[in-house]
């Protein structure tokens, strides 16, 4: 890869990652928009990672909070709500990474095609339209349960299909539950 190729790319992930559309798939049409070949899904990760990286900076001060809710003696109100959330954001998390760890290989061999992409793409979509018409209501982190939590990282784990959003299928996921 060029580092042109690099650049673009990784402005596509950064630009698409919080929208409810797959960046996966936004990498993967990219690169074939411009007529390059396909970058794989070690990039993929690696963007991800860049990702992952910049929420871990902006969110440093709530991520410390929860990280020392969960090694401290918690006292007050708010140090049981970091505690709380620590929990269920790794519980909401452990089934996407066990499938992720599982399916990879799936992934890279079969699924990272145009069709996938389009096919998945469309109905994610009308799956959270759906979900956004017949919805639940709102819940407080205080509601929340394991099962939820378990359901919405399992939703999550879909989103290891390329054209299927990790916001999106979070987001629709919670609105069913």
């Amino acid at each position: 890869m060029t580092l042109i190729q690099i650049i673009v790319l990784s402005l596509i992930q950064g630009l698409t990652e919080f929208l409810p559309v797959s960046s996966s798939a936004h990498l993967i049409l990219g690169g074939k928009a411009f007529g390059w070949q396909d970058q794989g899904l070690v990039f993929d990760v690696a963007t991800h990672l860049g990702t992952l990286l910049a929420v871990l900076v902006y969110f440093r001060r709530e991520l410390s909070a929860m990280l020392l809710a969960c090694t401290r003696p918690v006292r007050d109100e708010a140090g049981r709500r970091h505690r709380s959330l620590a929990v269920w954001l790794i519980l909401a998390s452990l089934p996407a990474l066990a499938i992720g760890f599982l399916a990879r290989d799936l992934v890279e061999l079969y699924l990272r095609d145009v069709r996938v992409i389009a096919w998945t793409t469309i109905g994610f979509g009308l799956l959270l339209w759906v979900a956004d018409a017949v919805g639940g209501t709102s819940r407080t982190l205080k509601q929340m349960k394991l099962s939820p939590a378990l359901a919405i990282g399992l939703a999550q784990a879909l989103a290891l299909i390329p054209g299927t959003s990790r916001s999106g299928v979070t987001i629709t996921a919670g609105r069913f539950l």
